[in-house]
């Protein structure tokens, strides 16, 4: 039976990318099904495959795991040659610290510079704790890449977990203008550049639906 992947708007939804990029980039086969959020209707038509009534939520016969995190993690296990941790152990502890941290952290960023794959790419001013949060992430991206990366141009040189739960900050601080080091805009345009991805970004660049709370050039915004 074909694994399921229940995801939110394309254009918007992160959580959804992350554990969609990660199983497009690494060949596991999975059917998709999109449920617009904050639509009448949504949270219920969620419910139905996530307890959370959230998403993103991955259906495997008769079980259903959700959160971003946790299906990446089923996945590993299902799936162990598919390599999304590194094989070595310490690797693979450094690659799991920063994926938790991505999880658990940076909701300045979050909240001031949503995942917005229609917005046209400029500098646009930010408080000091997005600001911060930026450095953080560009030092941690900087020390993935000089301790592990050497073989490829993601993280830990080849894609991984990790960088699934990195991909929605790439586009944001692409989106957004934010400054980072040479290293971390080399991880940003690596991200960018992946098939995958452009399949993704392709599809939300066509949906019709717009959250507004997630359009800060509310109302200059695709001809509304």
């Amino acid at each position: 039976m074909a694994l399921t992947l229940i995801i939110g708007n394309k254009n918007y939804s992160s959580w959804s990318l992350r554990p969609w990029l990660a199983m497009k980039v690494v060949g596991i086969a999975f059917d998709e099904k999109v449920i617009p959020l904050y639509e009448p209707g949504s949270r219920e038509a969620i419910l139905k495959y996530s307890p959370a009534g959230k998403v993103p939520a991955l259906i495997d016969g008769d079980q259903h795991i959700w959160e971003s995190l946790a299906i990446l993690e089923y996945l590993a296990d299902k799936f162990p040659k598919a390599g999304l941790w590194p094989a070595d152990a310490r690797a693979r502890g450094h690659a799991r610290s920063a994926a938790t941290e991505m999880h658990a952290g940076f909701q300045a960023l979050r909240k001031n510079c949503p995942m917005n794959l229609w917005l046209p790419p400029k500098p646009r001013p930010q408080p000091d704790e997005v600001r911060a949060d930026v450095r953080r992430i560009d030092t941690l991206w900087t020390d993935c890449r000089a301790r592990f990366g050497g073989s490829g141009p993601f993280l830990f040189g080849t894609f991984g977990a990790a960088d699934a739960m990195y991909a929605p900050v790439a586009t944001r601080l692409h989106s957004f203008g934010l400054e980072v080091s040479s290293t971390s805009r080399a991880y940003i345009d690596a991200i960018l550049a992946l098939p995958a991805f452009t399949e993704w970004r392709t599809a939300a660049l066509q949906e019709p639906w717009v959250m507004q709370h997630n359009e800060p050039d509310w109302p200059l915004v695709r001809g509304v």
